[in-house]
C-alpha cells in the first residue's frame, strides 16, 4: 500500500453523482455549457440525515482496511527476522487482488439478488467469508508465524484469498456508497473510505504491532515482564472475525438497501467490459495509463523495504509503530490541505511537486538506514530523524493520492462513472503493486553477504538467503555483508524515476491537464 502499507499502496479516491433521471437532465446542460467553475464547485456539507449511512460507510470501510494491514504491514515485520527479502516479495503477491478487482468487478455489479439488495447481495456473504476465514486462522496461525521454516507459500494463499474478498466487498461498497449518501452529502464518501480504511490499517499495522511486541508491553502495560505481547495475531483475528459477524447480522436484519438504477446497468457484463476496452483505446487515455503503471518506481524501493532495513539495524517494532502512530493523525490533517490544493484548475501540479519530495526523501531514507547508530541507542535525536523522514514522506505520498483522485474524477465520463473510476484506482494501484515484488527480490539479488565461519567442507559459502543465513548461524558464524543490495536497488529507482520524471511524466502531465473534460468522455 502506498502508504501500504508498504508499503504499502491503499487508493483514496472521490465519488461521483449517481446516475438518476434529474442528473441526467444537469449533465446534458454541463456538456453544452461546460464552464470552469462548474468543473470546481466547492462540495457541500455532510448533511445531518445521512450522519447514519456514513458512519456505516466508514466501518465497511474499516472491515476491509484490518487484513489489508495485515497483509500489506504487519505479517511482513514479523516474518523479517526470519525470511529472506526473496520470500517476503513472494508474500507480497498476497496483495495483487486489490490492485486488479477491475477484472471482474462487472460481475460484482451486474449480478445480484432484488430481494436482497444489488451491494449487499455481496457485501453479505463475503463478510461471512473473511469472518469463518479470519476465525479459522486464527486458530493456529500464531503456530504457523512461530515455526521453524515458515510455509510462505501457504500464508500467501491464505491471505491472497483474504485480500481477494476485500477487493470484491470494496467494488460493492465504493457502489453502495453512490447511493446510500444524499447527493449534496457524495462528496463525503471518500472521506468516509479515507477514515475507514486508514483506521482499519492503522489498527492492524501500527497498534498490533505495539501490542504484540513484549519490549512494548513490558515497558508500559505489564508489571511483571512477560515473553509475549498483550495481543496475539491468533487473538486479534478471532476478535476480528466476530466484529464480522456482528456487523453482517445488523446488515442483514436491520439495514435495509434502496433499489438504484443508472446507465451502467443496462451495459450488462459484456457491455462493461467491452466500455473498459474502449476507454484504453483513447491515446491520452494510454499515456496517462504509462504513468499510473510506473510512476512509483522511484519510491517503491523505500516505501517496501526502507522500514525493514532499519528492523535490520536494530530499529525495535514498538518504536517503529509509534513512529507510525504518530504519523497518523498527522496525514489526517495535510489530507484536508492536500484536498484543497488539489481543488483548482490543475490538480495535477501539487502531484508533481510531491513526486519531486517523495524522490527525495527515498534517498533521505537510504542515509538515514546507513547512518544508523547500530547495536547502540539511538537517543532522542536519531528518533526525532526518522519519524521527521517518516513524516515528510508520507506526507507527500497523502498529496500525491488526493491530487491524482482529484484528476481522475474531474476526468471521468459522469454516464458511466462507476466503470471508469474501478479502472483507473485499479491501475493506479497496480503502479504500486508490481514493481514491489520485482525490488525486494533485486535487493537479494545485489546483495553480497558472506559468513565468517566456512561450512563443512570447509568452503565459504552465502547467507543472504534463508538457507545460507540459517545454516550461519547454527556454525555460530557471522553474517557479514558486502554490498548491501538495498542501497543499490534504491540508488536505480530513484535514478529511473527522476530521470523519467522530467523525460516523460511532466510533459505528459502538463499536456493530459490541458485536454478538454470532453475528449475525456466515450459518451461524446
Amino acid at each position: 500500500m502506498d502508504q501500504t502499507v508498504s508499503g504499502t499502496t491503499l487508493r483514496r479516491k472521490e465519488t461521483l453523482l449517481p446516475d438518476d433521471e434529474r442528473e441526467e437532465m444537469e449533465l446534458d446542460t454541463f456538456l453544452q455549457h461546460e464552464t470552469k467553475d462548474d468543473d470546481h464547485a466547492p462540495p457541500e456539507s455532510l448533511r445531518q440525515e445521512d450522519y447514519g449511512n456514513f458512519t456505516l460507510l466508514v466501518i465497511l470501510y474499516l472491515l476491509q482496511g484490518v487484513p489489508v494491514g495485515l497483509s500489506f504491514g504487519s505479517i511482513p515485520f514479523l516474518l523479517k527476522e526470519q525470511l529472506s527479502y526473496s520470500q517476503i516479495a513472494v508474500f507480497s503477491l498476497s496483495s495483487w487482488p486489490y490492485s486488479l478487482k477491475f477484472l471482474w468487478s462487472p460481475i460484482v455489479d451486474a449480478v445480484y439478488s432484488p430481494s436482497i439488495g444489488r451491494r449487499k447481495s455481496w457485501i453479505i456473504p463475503i463478510q461471512l467469508l473473511t469472518g469463518f476465514l479470519f476465525l479459522l486462522l486464527g486458530q493456529n496461525i500464531d503456530e504457523v508465524m512461530a515455526a521453524e521454516h515458515i510455509p510462505i507459500h501457504y500464508l500467501t494463499a491464505t491471505f491472497l484469498v483474504t485480500i481477494f474478498f476485500c477487493a470484491t466487498q470494496d467494488i460493492a461498497v465504493d457502489g453502495w456508497a453512490l447511493t446510500l449518501l444524499s447527493k449534496d452529502s457524495l462528496s463525503y464518501a471518500s472521506t468516509a473510505q479515507t477514515i475507514g480504511l486508514n483506521t482499519g490499517y492503522f489498527m492492524s499495522f501500527t497498534v498490533f504491532l505495539a501490542l504484540n511486541s513484549p519490549e512494548f508491553s513490558n515497558k508500559y502495560i505489564w508489571s511483571e515482564p512477560k515473553d509475549v505481547g498483550i495481543v496475539q495475531l491468533g487473538a486479534y483475528m478471532k476478535f476480528w472475525a466476530v466484529m464480522y459477524f456482528v456487523v453482517t447480522a445488523w446488515l442483514i436484519f436491520v439495514k435495509k438497501e434502496n433499489a438504484s438504477h443508472n446507465d451502467e446497468d443496462q451495459l450488462g457484463i459484456r457491455g462493461v467490459y467491452a466500455t473498459i476496452w474502449k476507454i484504453c483505446k483513447m491515446p491520452h487515455m494510454q499515456s496517462f495509463i504509462i504513468i499510473l503503471l510506473t510512476a512509483k518506481i522511484g519510491f517503491i524501493c523505500h516505501e517496501a523495504v526502507t522500514s525493514l532495513k532499519l528492523l535490520e539495524k536494530g530499529f525495535s517494532k514498538e518504536d517503529l509503530a509509534l513512529s507510525v502512530l504518530l504519523d497518523f493523525p498527522l496525514q489526517i490533517f495535510f489530507g484536508y490541505y492536500a484536498a484543497k490544493w488539489s481543488n483548482g484548475p490543475r490538480p495535477l501540479k501539487p502531484w508533481l511537486y510531491a513526486f519531486y519530495g517523495r524522490l527525495a526523501f527515498s534517498a533521505v531514507g537510504m542515509l538515514v538506514v546507513y547512518f544508523y547508530p547500530q547495536g547502540k541507542d539511538i537517543g532522542l535525536f536519531y528518533f526525532a530523524v526518522i519519524m521527521g523522514s517518516t513524516v515528510l514522506s508520507s506526507f507527500m505520498s497523502t498529496v500525491q493520492f488526493v491530487s491524482i483522485s482529484a484528476f481522475m474524477t474531474s476526468i471521468a465520463d459522469p454516464l458511466i462513472g462507476g466503470t471508469y473510476m474501478t479502472l483507473l484506482n485499479t491501475f493506479s494501484n497496480f503502479g504500486g503493486t508490481w514493481p514491489k515484488f520485482f525490488v525486494l527480490e533485486a535487493v537479494d539479488t545485489l546483495t553480497i553477504a558472506t559468513c565468517s565461519v566456512p561450512d563443512m567442507n570447509g568452503n565459504d559459502f552465502s547467507c543472504v538467503e534463508e538457507t545460507g543465513a540459517a545454516l550461519c548461524k547454527e556454525l555460530g558464524g557471522k553474517c557479514n555483508i558486502e554490498r548491501d543490495g538495498y542501497y543499490v536497488a534504491g540508488t536505480l529507482c530513484v535514478l529511473f524515476g527522476l530521470l523519467f520524471l522530467v523525460g516523460y511524466i511532466r510533459p505528459m502531465t502538463h499536456k493530459l491537464e490541458s485536454l478538454s473534460k470532453r475528449s475525456w468522455r466515450i459518451s461524446r
